[in-house]
Order: structure tokens, then C-alpha cells, then sequence
């Protein structure tokens, strides 16, 4: 597993993957912070926080579009998958790696609130429950982007049925909104927007964490079925 967590952290920037990933995270935050923050000259990071929240929608598919069998190097894949190494040694790296990477631009983005902090006032636990929100919706997107990712062919297709998928996410947020009764609670309850809505609020909530991790794991588990398959029949 540690092998193969340092070769794809490593493809991250020995390619433009990773440096698209984060200086297109960058500078659409920072847009938002000037936007929100800076022109108003409001000290509100919550709502920043939140705004961020919907680029893991265009984003995450950008670490996960070259990592599964299939979607990157064939000859290598096929040695991978042929290898002794274990489906969760093989999947858990993979995770990991474009993890991290999330994790390392995250905590890029705690210049804005910095900022805000020399003008202004900023709220240390108001801001750590709103980080951990973001954070745990990330990597909840880049399990489902990651399964996604191991049922196409080609980096390309990964990234755009990744994005419709994420995509399709959102507007089920918003049908939400439109609906009345049992189908709106539904609704709700798988949102991963509406489960980060607590941490914005500054409510470090035990179920919306759980839901979160549940939600990765419960795709990871189905990517390791998927990655299973590929090994039985061969790419």
C-alpha cells in the first residue's frame, strides 16, 4: 500500500494533475473570498466556507479520473492488478494519495480566513467545525468519484461521468427544496450538502460526520468490488 500511495502522490505532480487540482481550487476560492469578504469587507467564513464546498463537485473528479484500472496506463494497470499486492492495498493507496492531496489544499485555503483575521475577527472553533465539514464532504465525493472513475474507460470519460454525476447530486439538492413529505426527507438525508449544513452553522454534528464517513466507505467498499471483478475476468 505504501508503494503505491507514494507512486500516485508522486504522478500527482510529476504531472499537471495535481497543480491543475489545486491552483484551480485556489483561485475559484479566491474569488469567492473577494467576492464575499473582501469587496463587503465581511469577516463571514461559514458562508465562504460553504461557497467552496460545491467546487469538490468540479474538482474532486480531477484527482480520481486517472487512478483507476483502466483510466490511466494500461500496461501498468494490468501489472497492478496482476500483482500480489491486496485490492485494499491497491485501493487504499490510490484513496489516500488524492486524499492528501485534498487535505494539503484545504489547508492552503486557511490564508483567507487569515486575512480576515489581521482586519477582523475570526472564530477558532467556528472555524475548525466549518473545515472539518468541508473536509469530510471532500472525501466523500472522491469515493464516489473514485467508483465512478473504475467503471469507465479512458481519463476523459472518468472526469465528465464523475461530473454528471456529482452534478446530478446537486440538482437532487435543490429538488429537494421543491418537494413536500416523505420524498423531500429522503432527500435530505442523502444530501451531502444538507449534512454539511450543521458544521457551517458551527455544530460539530456526530451524524452528519458519521453519514459522511459512511458514505465514503460504503463506495470504497464498491470499488473494491468492482476492482475484485477486473482481477477475476482481466482488464
Amino acid at each position: 500500500m505504501t508503494a503505491i500511495f507514494r507512486r500516485e502522490l508522486q504522478g500527482y505532480f510529476h504531472t499537471a494533475v495535481g497543480y491543475v487540482f489545486v491552483g484551480v481550487f485556489l483561485t475559484m476560492s479566491g474569488v469567492l473570498f473577494a467576492l464575499n469578504n473582501l469587496i463587503p469587507r465581511s469577516g463571514d467564513i461559514p458562508t465562504l466556507i460553504g461557497q467552496m464546498s460545491y467546487l469538490w463537485m468540479l474538482l474532486c473528479p480531477v484527482l480520481t479520473m486517472r487512478l483507476m484500472p483502466g483510466t490511466g496506463d494500461q500496461g501498468t494497470e494490468k501489472l497492478l492488478l496482476s500483482s500480489p499486492v491486496s485490492l485494499m492495498g491497491i485501493l487504499a493507496g490510490k484513496y489516500l494519495a488524492a486524499l492528501l492531496v485534498l487535505l494539503q489544499t484545504v489547508l492552503l485555503t486557511l490564508i483567507f480566513p487569515g486575512i480576515v483575521a489581521i482586519y477582523g475577527t475570526v472564530y477558532p472553533e467556528e472555524l475548525l467545525v466549518g473545515y472539518v465539514g468541508l473536509t469530510l464532504e471532500g472525501s466523500a465525493f472522491l469515493a464516489m468519484d473514485l467508483f465512478v472513475a473504475s467503471l469507465c474507460r479512458g481519463p476523459v470519460l472518468a472526469y465528465l461521468a464523475a461530473f454528471f454525476v456529482n452534478f446530478s447530486a446537486w440538482l437532487l439538492d435543490l429538488w429537494a427544496l421543491s418537494v413536500n413529505g416523505r420524498l423531500a426527507g429522503i432527500l435530505d438525508f442523502v444530501s451531502l450538502y444538507t449534512r454539511n449544513e450543521p458544521f457551517l452553522m458551527g455544530q460539530l454534528s456526530v451524524a452528519s460526520m458519521f453519514f459522511d464517513v459512511s458514505f465514503a466507505v460504503f463506495f470504497l467498499l464498491l470499488t473494491l468490488y468492482r476492482l475484485d471483478l477486473k482481477r477475476r475476468r482481466g482488464i
